[in-house]
C-alpha cells in the first residue's frame, strides 16, 4: 500500500494549515490554466495565426468536449490506482504535461496556413486539456480524502478558492499587459507563455510534492467497471442532487460570462470599465472567503450556499437596469470621466464577487460531503469518478452557454461584424443584456428548487 494511503480511523479529523496551504497552492497554477487559454486562444489564432473567427471557436470547444468523456474516466482510473501507487503520480505527471501544452500552445506563429495552425492548436489543446485533467480529477478528489470533519473540508475549499480567484487575476488580468510588456507580437506571446507555464508547474508540483506524505482516507476503490462505478454514484442521491444543482447554475454562469465584453460595449458603453469591474469583483472575492469559513458553521452548509445563491440571483437581475448615462463624479489620470452608473456597476462587481466564491465553494464542499457519506455508508468510496463526474459536468455546462448565448442573441437580432463593433440594434442590446441579467437570475433559481430536495442523511 502506498505510504500517502491509511484508514479513515487512524486519521484525525484536524487538517493541519500547512497540509491545506499545500493542497490550496495547487489551484493558482490550475486557475490559470483553466481560464488563460480560453480567454487568450481566440485572440492569439485570429490575430497571429489568421484562423477565422467561427474556426477559433471549434478549435477551444472540441478539446473541452472531450474532457466530459475524459474527466470521468480519469478518476476512475485513478481510484483503481490509489491503493498501489496513490494520486500522487497523476499530480506530478498531469502538472508536467499540463505545463509543456500550455507552453506548447503559443510556442509557434509560422504554420504553412491558418487552417493548418487551427489544427494543430486543436491538437496541441488536446493535449494539455487531457494533462490537465489527469491533475485537476485527482486534484479534486483528494479535497474528499484529506479529513472526515465536514467543515475541515470546508476549510481545505476556501483556501482552493482564494488560490483559484488569484488565478484569475495572475490568468486574466496579467496576460495582456506581460504580452504588451514584451513587445507584443510573437515575442510577447512566447514570453507569456513561459512566465505563465513556470507558474503552473512551481504552483501543481507544489502541492503533488507536498501531499506525497500526508496521509488520506483509505476507504478501497469500488470494484468493477466505470459503468458498475457510475451506477453507485447513481445510487448517491444528495449527489446527483448537488449534481444537476451545479449544472444549471454553471450553465447560467456562462452564458453571462459570454457577453460580459458585449454588456460593456454596447449597454454601458464603457468597454475600458472591465480591468476594474474585474479587480473589483477578486478583491472581494479574496476578502470575503473568511465569511464562507464561518457562515457554513453557523447555519450549516446548505443554508449558507442558498443564501449565496439568492444574493447572486437578486444582483445579478439588477444588470436588466443597466445604462450608460449618470452624473459624472470623478476623472481618472487618463481624463476618462466616472459617472454614478459606473460607481454602481463597480457596487455590483463587490457584492457578486462576495458571494459568487461562496457557493461555488460550498458546491465543491458538499460534494466531498457526498462521497463522505457513500464511505461511511458502503465502507468504499470512488472519489475520482465523483470528483471527474462533477468536473464533467462543469465542462458541459460552460460548453453550453456560449451555445445558448449565441442562440438567444441571433434571436434578438444581433449582427456580426469584421473589422471592428458594428452598431447594434435596441433589440439586440436588450437580448444581450437578458443574457447577463434574468436569464442566469432564472437558472439559478431554478437550480436553487432542485436543490431544495438535497438531503444529507446523518450516518453513525
Amino acid at each position: 500500500m502506498n505510504a500517502s494511503l491509511a484508514a479513515s480511523s487512524s486519521l484525525p479529523d484536524e487538517v493541519p494549515t500547512g497540509v491545506v496551504l499545500r493542497y490550496g497552492v495547487g489551484q493558482l497554477g490550475a486557475q490559470v490554466f483553466r481560464d488563460t487559454p480560453a480567454v487568450l486562444l481566440p485572440l492569439f489564432m485570429t490575430t497571429m495565426l489568421g484562423v477565422p473567427a467561427w474556426l477559433a471557436g471549434l478549435v477551444v470547444l472540441v478539446p473541452k468536449l472531450w474532457l466530459i468523456v475524459c474527466d470521468p474516466l480519469v478518476g476512475a482510473w485513478s481510484d483503481r490506482m490509489k491503493t498501489a501507487i496513490g494520486r500522487t503520480p497523476f499530480l506530478i505527471g498531469g502538472a508536467v504535461g499540463t505545463t509543456l501544452g500550455f507552453i506548447a500552445l503559443f510556442a509557434f506563429t509560422a504554420y504553412p496556413s491558418p487552417y493548418i495552425a487551427a489544427g494543430a492548436i486543436c491538437a496541441l489543446f488536446f493535449l494539455a486539456s487531457t494533462a490537465f485533467s489527469v491533475y485537476s480529477v485527482p486534484y479534486l478528489a483528494i479535497a474528499a480524502e484529506l479529513s472526515g470533519d465536514p467543515h475541515q473540508r470546508n476549510r481545505i475549499m476556501v483556501l482552493r478558492m482564494f488560490f483559484a480567484t488569484l488565478g484569475v487575476l495572475v490568468g486574466v488580468g496579467l496576460a495582456q499587459p506581460i504580452i504588451m510588456h514584451f513587445g507584443g507580437g510573437a515575442a510577447g506571446w512566447h514570453a507569456m507563455s513561459w512566465i505563465f507555464g513556470a507558474l503552473c508547474l512551481v504552483s501543481m508540483l507544489t502541492t503533488a510534492s507536498g501531499l506525497r506524505k500526508v496521509p488520506l482516507i483509505n476507504a478501497g476503490a469500488v470494484p468493477g467497471s466505470l459503468l458498475d462505478q457510475l451506477k453507485t454514484v447513481a445510487a448517491n442521491k444528495p449527489y446527483l442532487v448537488l449534481l444537476a444543482t451545479s449544472f444549471l447554475s454553471n450553465i447560467g454562469q456562462a452564458a453571462s460570462y459570454t457577453v460580459i465584453g458585449f454588456v460593456f460595449l454596447y449597454a454601458v458603453q464603457a468597454i475600458w470599465l472591465i480591468p476594474v469591474f474585474i479587480l473589483c469583483m477578486s478583491a472581494a472575492s479574496l476578502a470575503a472567503q473568511p465569511l464562507w469559513l464561518w457562515l457554513p458553521r453557523r447555519i450549516g452548509k446548505p443554508r449558507a450556499y442558498v443564501l449565496a445563491s439568492l444574493v447572486w440571483a437578486a444582483v445579478t437581475v439588477t444588470w436588466l437596469w443597466v445604462g450608460k448615462g449618470g452624473a459624472d463624479v470623478a476623472t481618472l489620470p487618463g481624463g476618462q470621466p466616472v459617472n454614478t452608473e459606473h460607481l454602481l456597476i463597480l457596487l455590483r462587481a463587490v457584492v457578486i464577487g462576495s458571494v459568487n466564491g461562496g457557493f461555488i465553494l460550498l458546491a465543491l464542499s458538499m460534494m466531498t460531503d457526498t462521497v463522505d457519506y457513500q464511505r461511511r455508508m458502503q465502507g468504499v468510496a470512488n472519489e475520482g469518478v465523483f470528483a471527474g463526474l462533477f468536473s464533467a459536468m462543469e465542462k458541459l455546462a460552460f460548453a453550453l452557454g456560449p451555445v445558448i448565448a449565441g442562440i438567444v442573441m441571433s434571436a434578438f437580432g444581433f449582427v456580426s461584424s469584421t473589422g471592428g463593433a458594428a452598431a447594434q440594434s435596441g433589440s439586440a442590446i436588450t437580448g444581450i443584456v437578458l443574457l447577463y441579467s434574468a436569464i442566469p437570475a432564472t437558472l439559478q433559481v431554478i437550480a436553487l428548487l432542485v436543490f431544495s430536495r438535497y438531503r444529507l442523511p446523518v450516518t453513525s
